[in-house]
C-alpha cells in the first residue's frame, strides 16, 4: 500500500534519547526493534526493503545456521549497522583503541571465507594454498569460537565488549603469528593440530575475572608451540 513507508516511518522514528519532562533533568531512552518475516527469505519484498530503508541497523537471520545449530542464528555477512563509524571513536575510548581494525580484519577473514567455501566446494581443501587454507581455519574460529554462543552458559551468553574483544584479538594473534610460521616453511596440517587451538575454543567458557590471565597463559603456549614446529622445520633442513 502507499501508506507503508509513513506508517513503519511513524513507528521507527519514536526510538531516540530524550529529556524526559519535569524538573530533575532525566534522560531517557528507546530502543526500537522490528521483526520482518518476508515469505522464503525474500529479503527484495516491499516490506522488508521500506523497514532497510528507515532503519540503520540490520540483523539477517539464517535459517542454514539454525540448521547447523550455530545460535544467535545472524549471518554475519548480510547484517550491518549503519552506526559503527559513529561510534567508532566511543570503542576506541571506552573499549580498546584496536577494537574498530579488529572487526574490520574478522569481517575481512569470513568475507575471504566465503569466497574460498566456493573452491573448496568444487575442488576440495587440498586444492588451496597453506595461507588460504589457514584464513579457512581463523574463519572458522571466529565463527564456532567466537560469534556462536551458548544460551546455557552465564559465561559465554553475557560477555563484556572487554572480553569480547580480549577473545577476538587472541584468535587474530592465532591468524597473524601462524601466517609467520608458515612462510617458514611449516605445514598447516602441523600447525592444525596444535594444543593451544583448542584452548582458544575453551576460552569463551572462562568467567570474566579469569579471563585475563587466561589468556595470557594461552598466548605463552602458542608462541612456545608455534616456536617448536619453526625448530623442527629447522631441523629436517
Amino acid at each position: 500500500p502507499a501508506y507503508l513507508t509513513s506508517r513503519l516511518a511513524q513507528f521507527y522514528e519514536r526510538a531516540g534519547i530524550v529529556k524526559c519532562l519535569g524538573s530533575d533533568g532525566r534522560i531517557g531512552t528507546l530502543s526500537a526493534i522490528g521483526a520482518v518475516s518476508p515469505p522464503g527469505g525474500d529479503l527484495s519484498e516491499p516490506v522488508t526493503q521500506a523497514t532497510l530503508r528507515i532503519v540503520k541497523v540490520f540483523w539477517g537471520l539464517d535459517a542454514s545456521l539454525a540448521y547447523r545449530r550455530h545460535f544467535p542464528a545472524i549471518n554475519w555477512l548480510n547484517s550491518y549497522s549503519l552506526y559503527k563509524d559513529k561510534l567508532a571513536d566511543w570503542f576506541a575510548r571506552n573499549v580498546d583503541s584496536e577494537f574498530n581494525r579488529r572487526t574490520n580484519e574478522a569481517m575481512r577473514i569470513l568475507q575471504a571465507e566465503s569466497e574460498l567455501d566456493e573452491i573448496v566446494k568444487l575442488v576440495g581443501m587440498d586444492a588451496l594454498s597453506p595461507a588460504d587454507r589457514l584464513t579457512m581455519e581463523v574463519a572458522r574460529s571466529i565463527r564456532e569460537d567466537f560469534l556462536q554462543q551458548d544460551a546455557f552458559s552465564v559465561d559465554d551468553a553475557y560477555s563484556t565488549l572487554k572480553k569480547q574483544t580480549r577473545l577476538l584479538n587472541l584468535i587474530l594473534q592465532y591468524h597473524v603469528k601462524a601466517g609467520k610460521v608458515l612462510k617458514k616453511g611449516a605445514s598447516m596440517d602441523a600447525i592444525a593440530a596444535l594444543p593451544f587451538l583448542e584452548e582458544i575454543g575453551r576460552a569463551k567458557m572462562i568467567g570474566e575475572k579469569q579471563f585475563e590471565e587466561a589468556v595470557a597463559g594461552i598466548l605463552q603456549r602458542m608462541d612456545a608451540q608455534l616456536r617448536e614446529i619453526v625448530e623442527r622445520v629447522k631441523g629436517e633442513l
